[in-house]
């Protein structure tokens, strides 16, 4: 899953596919570098970032949705605005990537439930606009778990079929380094939801905090993408549908490696053998 922020404010390339011709543009790119599918999101989710009103949101998604459709790329959105969802899908989006899991906006269920598009229910603690809030856990897997248990309980019951849910553990959402690490090692645990997992690591925070050490500064979000690929490689290992990602050539460089070397030790083909073309009904294995 390449990302498309068409923001001027994302912690990692705000600014750089504003343009509505430059974002399109970079999804193409993203694709011929071999993403299967392109997120598009005009909001910045970074901690302390200020929301943007609905109209903006709008007016900067829908046209790169578009023009990406029309180009035949499989299109996600992501916000958390069930208008912008709705549009985006008649836009031409095929799944609607919400980071709130549904909660943010009481009509995002029902809308994804009347267009049949599969969403990504995302483990979500609230908005970051005053920080990385309530990030305190005393077993974080354990409560991951739960917390996304209940949140895909209460999409089903919203009417989205079993067999268009996504799962992600929410990197960086209201989690530290130590948490998004420990999620990282025990990524096997979170099969136990029964749907496949999106994995969402790429340039994050806590990747500048290992890179960093004990004692050095943080490299900038965009020195990362080494970082970023072994994160894919790992998650590809543990059977993750998909690993959303800035930078497409060297995860997927990352990835086949990862899948070679699996296919060497089984002799057999690994999880994530077959490319994901399609938004899943339960896809397995990463891409």
């Amino acid at each position: 899953m390449g990302v498309v922020n068409v923001t001027p404010d994302s912690f990692s390339d705000g600014g750089r596919w504003f343009d509505t011709t430059a974002a399109v543009k970079h999804g193409l790119v993203l694709v011929a570098e071999g993403a299967d599918l392109v997120d598009v999101g005009g909001e910045s989710t970074r901690p302390g970032a200020t929301r943007v009103d609905e109209d903006e949101e709008l007016r900067r998604v829908v046209p790169v949705v578009r023009g990406l459709a029309a180009e035949g790329v499989v299109v996600s959105v992501d916000t958390v605005r069930a208008s912008v969802a709705a549009q985006a899908l008649a836009a031409g989006a095929a799944l609607v990537n919400d980071v709130s899991g549904g909660l943010a906006d009481p009509d995002m269920i029902p809308v994804v439930a009347d267009a049949g598009a599969p969403f990504v229910v995302m483990h979500w603690r609230g908005f970051l606009e005053g920080g990385n809030v309530q990030g305190v856990y005393d077993d974080v897997v354990r409560e991951v778990l739960d917390e996304l248990h209940a949140r895909v309980d209460a999409v089903l019951a919203g009417g989205i079929s079993p067999d268009r849910v996504v799962v992600d553990p929410g990197l960086g959402f209201s989690k530290n380094t130590e948490h998004d690490l420990t999620l990282l090692a025990h990524l096997d645990r979170l099969h136990t939801l029964g749907h496949p997992l999106l994995v969402a690591a790429s340039r994050k925070r806590f990747l500048g905090r290992v890179l960093a050490g004990p004692e050095g500064a943080p490299p900038p979000a965009r020195e990362r993408d080494a970082a970023t690929a072994a994160v894919s490689a790992l998650a590809a290992h543990a059977g993750a549908w998909a690993v959303r990602v800035h930078e497409v050539r060297a995860t997927a460089d990352a990835v086949q490696v990862a899948r070679a070397v699996e296919e060497a030790r089984t002799g057999t083909d690994a999880p994530g053998a077959q490319a994901v073309r399609n938004p899943p009904h339960r896809a397995e294995g990463a891409r």
